[in-house]
């Protein structure tokens, strides 16, 4: 296996139950499985949704709010909680992780970026684990970037990554809306972002999260044309992430442009 920097980006359906609250198998299994990773020569960098998601669950919330700032409260609770899970279960792996929020002015403002890509390499240099996350206690979703697929394709062409794999609630990318079509196959791998493919992409995901198909194709867009491979896999089971280090088929892998 040849080591990789690799960017991970877990949605927000993944970490959580329906009720939004952690899911805490499966993200101590993630932790185990990233850290394992790390340990076999990986730099790994980590994109986390689910601030809102849990803030959602830890202040007993109905479901996800409409308005701004219940949003803004729900991300300030759900980050700690989100934060503090990490740091725990790292910890048990002799990992430290470190915290980067981000807002669309940090990527768009030239000395902002800089610093922002600066520390990132200083903390892959210290062996440190960093998670990124859009803040969402000061984004709007005018002035936000809107969704973690697009920040983590960001990330991972920013850090020169060569693979970032987007964990969903979903194996990949199919022929049609499997939901709807029984018969809808897998499409194992894309060499090419065809209007027949963009044409494949539905609408937003769960109820919890804001990501979509089309997000998810935008990031595959920005990352491939850096040269960046990038999957899309069911995080359902993270010990699934092993094979897509290998380079084995699971989900849909969408090549980089190389040359």
């Amino acid at each position: 296996m040849v080591n990789q920097r690799i960017v991970v980006k877990i949605g927000t359906s993944t970490l959580a139950h329906p009720s939004g609250l952690l899911n805490i198998r499966r993200v101590e299994e993630l932790c185990k499985v990233l850290s394992d990773l790390k340990n076999a020569g990986h730099e790994i960098l980590l994109v986390s949704s689910g601030a809102i998601g849990m803030g959602v669950g830890k202040l007993s919330l109905p479901g996800r709010p409409e308005d701004v700032p219940t949003k803004q409260a729900a991300a300030a609770v759900g980050q700690c909680e989100l934060m503090y899970t990490y740091d725990k279960a790292f910890s048990e792996h002799n990992h430290t992780v470190a915290q980067i929020l981000l807002t669309a002015a940090d990527l768009d403002h030239e000395d902002r970026f800089e610093n922002f890509q600066n520390t990132m390499k200083r903390l892959l240099e210290l062996r440190v684990l960093p998670i990124v996350n859009e803040n969402d206690t000061v984004a709007t979703e005018e002035l936000g970037i809107g969704d973690n697929d697009t920040l983590a394709a960001v990330v991972a062409v920013s850090m020169e990554a060569d693979l970032l794999i987007l964990l969903s609630d979903i194996d990949g990318l199919y022929t049609a809306d499997p939901h709807t079509h029984p018969d809808a196959a897998l499409i194992p791998e894309v060499t090419a972002l065809t209007r027949e493919i963009w044409d494949l992409a539905g609408g937003a995901g769960s109820g919890l999260g804001t990501g979509g198909m089309t997000t998810k194709l935008q990031a595959a867009s920005l990352c491939t044309e850096s040269g960046c491979d990038m999957v899309i896999a069911n995080g359902a089971d993270p010990a699934r992430l092993y094979d897509i280090a290998e380079g084995k088929p699971v989900g849909t892998r969408f090549r980089g442009k190389r040359g």
